[in-house]
């Protein structure tokens, strides 16, 4: 009969690094910082918001004039489609917009780590759009240890760094 280890002997020899973390000792989970998710949120907006954005006033709209008179429908043309890309791209690719994937990052469930499901990213992304436009709930992720933003709390996922990055973005 093999002779069982003692708990000292497992405990020194547990790795911790980011590929093998335990899903139940969230103090381990690699959590994107806010400097990061802000550098793949500005690059989304610029690779995805602003050619929506610019198609919505000048091929729509009919020019500045006609967004002008009609703002509230313009915004509507605009996020929409915007949320439906990004819904998209974080359902067809792990948890990752174009933006996370320049920055190394995935969303992923808070308490599974798994890929979210459709309906959490629907509900996370919708969710955004009301954190977007009231900016007191910008500060949230400043007084929290993990950087989870509001709309991250309320879908129940968060940001992690992707501890296996996409084959483009691993360095050799």
């Amino acid at each position: 009969m093999a002779k069982k280890q003692r708990f000292r002997d497992v405990k020194k020899s547990r790795d911790r690094k980011f590929d093998t973390f335990s899903k139940n000792d969230k103090s381990i989970i690699p959590f994107a910082t806010n400097l990061m998710k802000a550098k793949a949120f500005l690059t989304d907006i610029f690779m995805l918001f602003m050619p929506i954005m610019y198609i919505v006033i000048y091929l729509v709209m009919d020019g500045r004039e006609g967004a002008s008179h009609e703002k509230l429908l313009a915004w509507i043309y605009v996020m929409v489609p915007f949320l439906l890309i990004l819904t998209f791209f974080m359902f067809k690719d792990e948890g990752r917009t174009p933006g996370a994937r320049s920055q190394g990052l995935k969303v992923v469930e808070f308490h599974t780590l798994n890929k979210p499901s459709l309906f959490s990213i629907v509900f996370r992304n919708f969710s955004l759009l009301f954190t977007l436009f009231i900016p007191i709930f910008w500060l949230v992720p400043l007084f929290r240890k993990d950087s989870r933003t509001l709309h991250d709390l309320l879908s129940a996922t968060c940001v992690i760094v992707d501890p296996n990055p996409p084959k483009n973005l691993k360095s050799d």
